[in-house]
């Protein structure tokens, strides 16, 4: 297992109005941390990816809106429901199969005594620890070759091994390591910004689409059309492009199945019932960057984190407005980050080609 950064690519223009955070990254939320293991070699492409919360937990909440999520304790998050507070979020590989990352952490968790206290010793615990999976099954080549309960806790273990505030490791690693989207390699990607109250929004986003990010008619990220404006790359170097991967996609023999991921986070204190509003509004910003989404056979799935450091202005009945609209930047953000990082990957299932060899990294 391996989780070393990957180079972090070119960055994106913030929206309007906000400011940058040191890292650019959802570690930017003070107290979060974030964790990968990847499997990659001998025939595996995959991983898991970990967000920690600080000690005492985080509000939650998800929205899930593909029509084939696989996922684990999302109803737990369901503001009806009795959890307050979770400590852990799984982001994983391997489909349904590499829901078995979340034991990893869960045992883990427990360890720390961290959970829902169900006895009178501080060691009765049960933690929450909602997962989704994305589909990268046979993409190294194994069918078989997925996260498992040892890959959550390899994950779970760097989270909690990272300083605060670190830089998050970007492309094809952790849960992003065998996502691809459309024809072109995909990955985890990352984001944030501070608004102008003082509250940081942040988010981590795992691109994995049967759908495409790419224009066809410019070679443009459609993500980035919605962050200024857009030089085109060379029409030559665009139809390169174009035939390069129609020549991968007529060799790979597993095709580019769903999902993608996203975690939300904010320092700002939100009910639970305001935190499923940021969840559900943040899924526009994957529209921006992915064209179709939200597919039959999309399993997308955004989860919406508060540490609650920062109150929001009471006095303002429409204060959340801000929040919502900068989740949803941050995650077209990520994904432009993702696609940007990302670099080409070759295995016996077929070639994944990254956009910055198809059309410059720098450009």
């Amino acid at each position: 297992m391996t989780g070393a950064p990957q180079p972090s690519g070119p960055r994106q223009p913030l929206p309007r109005g906000t400011a940058p955070r040191p890292a650019d990254a959802l570690t930017d939320v003070p107290g979060l941390r974030v964790g990968h293991a990847t499997l990659r070699g001998a025939s595996a492409l995959t991983g898991t990816t970990v967000v920690l919360a600080p000690q005492g937990g985080m509000t939650a909440a998800v929205d899930v809106r593909g029509g084939g999520p696989g996922t684990k304790e999302t109803d737990a998050l369901d503001p009806r429901n009795v959890v307050q507070r979770i400590d852990a979020v799984v982001l994983t590989g391997g489909s349904a199969y590499g829901l078995d990352a979340a034991s990893g952490v869960l045992a883990w968790l427990e360890e720390q005594h961290r959970g829902v206290r169900v006895g009178p010793d501080p060691a009765h615990v049960v933690p929450v620890v909602p997962a989704a999976c994305v589909f990268d099954l046979g993409r190294g080549g194994d069918f078989r070759a997925r996260p498992d309960a040892a890959t959550g806790r390899a994950a779970v273990e760097a989270a909690a091994a990272s300083a605060p505030g670190a830089p998050v490791a970007a492309g094809a690693v952790g849960a992003g390591t065998g996502a691809v989207v459309g024809q072109l390699k995909g990955g985890v990607g990352t984001a944030s910004c501070v608004l102008p109250s003082g509250a940081t929004v942040a988010a981590l986003v795992v691109a994995n689409a049967a759908g495409s990010a790419l224009d066809p008619e410019t070679g443009v990220l459609y993500g980035e059309f919605f962050q200024g404006r857009v030089s085109p790359p060379p029409g030559e170097v665009h139809e390169a492009a174009r035939h390069r991967l129609a020549e991968a996609a007529a060799r790979n023999s597993t095709p580019p199945l769903n999902t993608t991921l996203a975690v939300v986070a904010t320092d700002a204190r939100l009910s639970r019932a305001q935190a499923q509003k940021v969840a559900g509004t943040a899924h526009d910003g994957i529209a921006r960057a992915v064209r179709p989404v939200h597919l039959l056979n999309d399993g997308d799935t955004v989860f919406a984190l508060a540490t609650g450091a920062r109150p929001l202005a009471e006095e303002d009945p429409l204060a959340l407005n801000e929040v919502l609209a900068a989740g949803a930047d941050m995650v077209t953000r990520a994904i432009v980050h993702a696609l940007r990082t990302a670099e080409s990957v070759e295995t016996s299932a077929g070639s994944y080609l990254s956009y910055g060899e198809l059309y410059g990294a720098g450009r």
